[in-house]
């Protein structure tokens, strides 16, 4: 009997075996119908995520990661697998362009779909998420930034900067964090019982850690965290939105819109989807603009000459006011040349991280390769550090922008807010809310706490923050 069960035991030991050997033999040679770009699937589920979510050192503007595996395969175009899921990623130009043109599924691993919700308005069909972009566009757009969005954002952001000029320093990352979470919440929902806002609060700072990891919902993860924060955040948004709803009182411009959507024959809105937009927009929000503008105010004090022309642009601004107290009008942020130049040039310098994201539906012929539908599509614009189309382009030089459009977002070899169908909506609130903090900066003597490092990761990393050190008198007083 023992040796019956012995054998039974070894022939369920291999076929154990055989299975796993044979899952792991898939694994690594994926299949498809087409040619598949060169590279490897790493370790099974983990794959290459650990290597490629590596910090790097700001100066590196290409990875580690990327520079081992363009090198190993001669190609700009290679496969691999992160966060569990198969993936192609393509530093082409011309590959990303055709595939932001050629998809309009956005692109997001299984994580940040649990994270946003498996049915987030952005990860929809196209006809929606193309409806949903329109809907945002009339908050965010330029027409809303010039009549609605300016006086608002110029008001917060002085507010900020005074208050750090009191007390000597001030986190300019967290500043921004605050401010842009102050304003959305004034102009999305409007009033709100301070309670309802100091519980968003505690929501929103659960989303404060990378949100790229493995899709595992397991209580104790960082994805369970995130999970249940948006839920919770979800029911309180909820809460005030049917509130409001029911008493057309204190809306703020964003509901006011969104209602208006609602109470069309076969609107495509309701509560949760409103409920889920108006989340989506709250996160992304105060986790990018506000990372960027900590690079672009580290790139500043490592460039004094840039400092400086920055602080005559502004200084000339108020210098030309005749009350010197207004704010900030829509005509003077148009006129901040050199500021944009500055805008544009860090947002060439900074954007290492994919910028275009897809889910092919179907299976996709470009660059010679076959890139399979259900798989993820990163495009990283590595052309912005290309030689041929910017010269010295590992160099910091708002200049090479002079007599250029700098108010364009989106060429060939120009893509930090992606390009295609899922072009950055909210691309000019970024650069009006950039400029607004760099006006009231820049009318002060300032420096940067030696101690701030930036690293590049999926998104730029501040281990020890983005203190400034401010004087409380301006420059207009010196």
């Amino acid at each position: 009997m023992l040796q019956y069960y012995g054998s039974l035991l070894s022939v369920i030991i291999s076929f154990v075996v055989v299975k796993l050997c044979h899952w792991i033999y898939q694994w690594w040679n994926p299949k498809c119908k087409g040619k598949l770009p060169p590279g490897s699937m790493g370790f099974p589920i983990i794959g290459e995520t650990f290597e490629f979510m590596t910090p790097s050192d700001f100066s590196l503007v290409v990875s580690p990661y990327l520079e081992k595996r363009i090198s190993r395969y001669g190609s700009k175009v290679f496969r691999t697998s992160l966060f569990g899921a198969k993936v192609i990623i393509s530093t082409d130009p011309d590959v990303n362009m055709e595939m932001a043109k050629a998809s309009s599924q956005l692109g997001a691993t299984d994580s940040l779909r649990r994270i946003f919700g498996e049915n987030n308005v952005f990860l929809q069909s196209k006809e929606i998420h193309k409806y949903v972009r329109n809907l945002t566009s009339r908050f965010v757009g330029p027409e809303s930034l010039k009549t609605r969005l300016i006086q608002d954002i110029d008001f917060l952001s002085q507010n900020h900067v005074e208050e750090g000029a009191l007390s000597g320093s001030f986190d300019i990352r967290e500043a921004a964090i605050k401010m842009v979470g102050e304003l959305i919440a004034k102009k999305v929902m409007g009033e709100m019982e301070s309670e309802a806002v100091k519980e968003l609060g505690l929501c929103w700072s659960a989303f404060r850690t990378s949100w790229f990891q493995f899709s595992y919902n397991i209580p104790g993860t960082t994805v369970y965290r995130f999970v249940k924060a948006r839920r919770k955040a979800a029911r309180l948004l909820k809460a005030v939105i049917e509130k409001k709803k029911a008493s057309k009182e204190g809306l703020g411009d964003f509901l006011d819109i969104i209602f208006d959507e609602m109470e069309k024959d076969g609107a495509a809105l309701d509560v949760d989807r409103a409920v889920n937009l108006i989340f989506t927009f709250f996160i992304l929000s105060q986790e990018t603009t506000p990372g960027v503008l900590a690079a672009i105010v580290k790139l500043v004090a490592d460039n004094p000459n840039v400092m400086e022309e920055l602080q005559r642009e502004h200084e000339t601004i108020v210098q030309n006011r005749v009350d010197k107290e207004a704010g900030l009008t829509w005509e003077e942020y148009k006129s901040m040349t050199f500021t944009h130049m500055v805008i544009k040039e860090s947002l060439r310098f900074t954007s290492t991280q994919p910028t275009v994201h897809r889910i092919p539906a179907q299976d996709v012929l470009i660059g010679g390769y076959t890139l399979p539908a259900g798989w993820l599509f990163f495009g990283i614009p590595q052309v912005h550090f290309d030689e041929e189309k910017y010269g010295d382009p590992l160099t910091f030089n708002p200049w090479r922008w002079k007599g250029k459009d700098i108010h364009s977002t989106v060429s060939r070899d120009y893509m930090p807010f992606g390009a295609g169908g899922t072009l950055c909506v909210g691309s000019e609130f970024a650069k009006l809310i950039i400029a607004t903090f760099l006006h009231h900066l820049s009318r002060f003597r300032w420096s940067l706490d030696p101690k701030t490092r930036v690293l590049r990761r999926y998104m730029l990393m501040f281990p020890a923050g983005c203190k400034v050190h401010i004087s409380k008198d301006t420059s207009s007083h010196q």
